[in-house]
């Protein structure tokens, strides 16, 4: 049976009609040096065999099964791995204007959803891995697993397995594409069938025996769904309310122990002192503008990786809720926002992340935009590699990720490596005129909590 994309990831690419909502994931990988070219090149085929999806596109289907990952038969490793020279003057900002121009561009589709480059000659003598992904090959967590097959423990080369031969496809069928919509709706049926004749039974016998309890936990459940799928008719920022397609990035470092002394000081985790940051900056934010804010409606992955799952792939889901940005308090902001995230985080609703998905697909396009339009911002927690690393024989000193903003005013992400939490801001310069003023308010949103600790 052909390999289908989950409901999830059906939602993700289809959604992408309108390029505000693209979710292209764009990262820098910093180094200390030029990396060896060859051994750099080696290390991606040996990722696109050890993990064909890297060497699959995505394939229209015959409605109504989703699209599917096919092995491209053109696959060109010197299209997806590249080098160039940075321009003058070869800084940060350098790197960051090349990344957010990968970050608004589109991937070409009919090739593997991926791109790397290797930028050299920056001004420190140093290196950088500008590397570009979609997010339907993986989710965050992912990505830190799929790097650690890159990645070496030491500057010399770590032994290597040797090099799985090349996938090849299968010639597809006169009637393949029609025999593997068949097989879908299929298993699709049988699934739904099976599942609900195994919950039918426990169903009526509670119901029967407790017909109050049974009621509320259906209740419950749905109310719980209603909360993950309901419609935000207009953001919460009275500012940051229009979008459009440019993007500005900007990165800064923060501690991981004072990040995560702040949070526990405070009685919540270094992820609730992340979100009180980032929301203590935009509170700053409306403030330099002569205006107040309430709540703020955020969109947060949850991963639902277990250790049965395989390296690599997309197992998240989205969490939105709204936050207390008018709190002044960063103490008393991260124990608010650690009540709402325990909340959250066991919600019922988690359960059916892929059955919400399968009926959002069916939902018009324009109305799952104007809905994710509405959310204000993203915020991503990624636990990074706590070691340091090397890649090819240059050493890795920082890494960033710039994640989507899928519709909202900006996305923030925290990639943590070693002992410092690399935190990537990719904003919309619709909602976000004024980059520049943004970032100095969440780097005193930061500070703000910092000084919690103290």
């Amino acid at each position: 049976m052909a390999e289908f994309l989950s409901n999830t990831d059906t939602f993700t690419w289809s959604m992408e009609s309108d390029p505000r909502l693209r979710s292209t994931i764009v990262s820098l990988v910093l180094l200390d040096r030029t990396p060896n070219w060859e051994q750099l090149v080696e290390r991606f085929d040996l990722l696109s065999r050890s993990m064909p999806i890297f060497r699959k596109r995505v394939t229209a289907s015959p409605a109504p099964a989703p699209p599917r990952w096919t092995l491209d038969p053109d696959f060109d490793l010197a299209f997806h791995v590249r080098r160039v020279t940075a321009p003058q003057p070869g800084t940060m900002d350098t790197l960051l204007d090349m990344a957010r121009v990968a970050a608004m561009a589109d991937f070409d589709r009919a090739r593997p959803l991926w791109e790397v480059t290797l930028i050299d000659g920056l001004a420190d003598g140093g290196a950088a891995l500008l590397c570009k992904l979609h997010h339907a090959l993986t989710d965050g967590i992912g990505a830190i697993q799929v790097a650690m097959t890159l990645f070496d423990r030491t500057q010399e080369r770590d032994d290597r397995r040797p090099m799985p031969s090349v996938p090849i496809p299968t010639a597809a069928g006169l009637l393949s594409g029609v025999r593997d919509m068949v097989s879908y709706d299929t298993e699709l049926a049988t699934t739904i069938l099976t599942a609900s004749l195994k919950a039918a039974p426990a169903l009526l016998v509670n119901g029967i025996r407790r017909p109050a309890q049974t009621l509320s936990a259906v209740g419950s459940a749905m109310a719980s769904i209603y909360r993950t799928v309901r419609p935000i008719s207009q953001p919460g920022s009275p500012i940051m309310r229009d979008r459009g397609k440019i993007r500005r990035l900007a990165a800064l470092n923060v501690s991981t122990d004072a990040l995560h002394r702040a949070g526990t000081v405070a009685g919540g985790s270094l992820n609730d002192a992340f979100i009180a940051a980032i929301t203590g900056g935009l509170r700053r934010y409306h403030e330099k503008h002569g205006t107040a804010v309430g709540d703020l409606s955020v969109s947060m992955p949850i991963s639902l990786r277990t250790d049965d799952d395989p390296v690599g792939g997309n197992r998240v889901t989205l969490l939105r809720f709204d936050l207390p940005s008018a709190v002044a308090d960063p103490g008393e902001r991260i124990r608010a926002i650690h009540e709402l995230t325990v909340k959250m985080r066991n919600e019922k609703s988690l359960s059916y992340t892929q059955a919400i998905a399968g009926v959002l697909n069916l939902m018009p396009r324009w109305y799952i935009g104007s809905a994710l339009r509405n959310v204000d911002f993203v915020a991503s927690d990624v636990p990074g590699i706590p070691i340091p690393v090397f890649l090819a024989g240059a050493a890795v000193r920082m890494q960033y990720a710039f994640a989507p903003t899928i519709g909202a005013a900006l996305n923030v992400t925290l990639l943590s490596y070693v002992d410092t939490c690399a935190i990537g801001i990719n904003m919309d310069t619709s909602a976000i005129p004024d980059p520049e003023v943004l970032y100095d308010c969440l780097v005193a949103g930061f500070d703000d909590v910092l000084a919690v600790a103290n």
